[in-house]
């Protein structure tokens, strides 16, 4: 059983308006995934820093975060990180440039985990439902040109879709099932199912949710969603 989860931890700031990266890192924990997508995980001006330093992460937690080289002190690209269990191999990873007006990306990392391979994106999309729309057929379209390395793939994020099925998830739809993860904005009541977690067909989910804390509901503005994978 493979473990994974999506958080948008908004550059580490609750809602009572404080930087608390060791509160942030806390919930990391409690969710207890094997994979975990991060979004807004850098500082937004100057050098970008990650707003959970790399050393707390490797002290305090059985995390590495894939290093995707693209500013020296961020902990990945546009925001988007991936964190994944120490004992894992990174096999391969790079960034997916997306076409937007306002910065964003998506970032990409291929592992070994227990003997076995695995794809994951990790993506922030756009606020407009036309350049979201454009955003997704760039990841399908990165994705597919990456037919020569099938493995199963994960794709997991804050799509910033408010609808049920259309847009965004509609193009994601035809090539990859969604968990029911449920609704994870805003945090201290939770009205949107705005962070997704979708996996190939090689995956079957199990079971999936939101994970709700004292902690969680005060680390974001964003809950932490999660699901339990099998292979197909």
């Amino acid at each position: 059983m493979l473990v994974v989860a999506s958080y948008n931890i908004r550059k580490a700031i609750g809602t009572d308006r404080r930087r608390k990266p060791d509160r942030t890192l806390d919930v990391l924990r409690e969710v207890n995934a094997d994979i975990i997508a991060l979004q807004e995980a850098d500082r937004r001006f100057g050098t970008r820093a990650g707003v959970i330093p790399l050393e707390m992460l490797a002290e305090h937690s059985d995390y590495q975060a894939v290093p995707f080289d693209m500013r020296t002190h961020s902990m990945g690209w546009h925001g988007n990180a991936i964190l994944i269990r120490k004992a894992a191999q990174i096999l391969h990873r790079e960034v997916i440039h997306l076409p937007a007006l306002e910065p964003r990306g998506a970032v990409m990392a291929e592992i070994r985990l227990h003997g076995l391979k695995y794809r994951i994106v990790g993506m922030h999309l756009d606020l407009s439902g036309l350049w979201r729309r454009r955003q997704a057929r760039a990841v399908i379209a990165h994705l597919e040109a990456c037919s020569a390395r099938p493995m199963p793939t994960i794709l997991m994020g804050d799509l910033n879709e408010w609808s049920r099925m259309s847009g965004c998830l509609h193009d994601f739809s035809r090539h990859f099932s969604f968990a029911d993860c449920g609704k994870s904005f805003h945090a201290q009541r939770p009205i949107a199912t705005l962070d997704r977690i979708m996996v190939s067909e090689q995956l079957r989910i199990a079971e999936a949710g939101v994970h709700i804390s004292t902690a969680a509901r005060r680390a974001s503005d964003h809950l932490p969603v999660w699901a339990r994978l099998k292979p197909a």
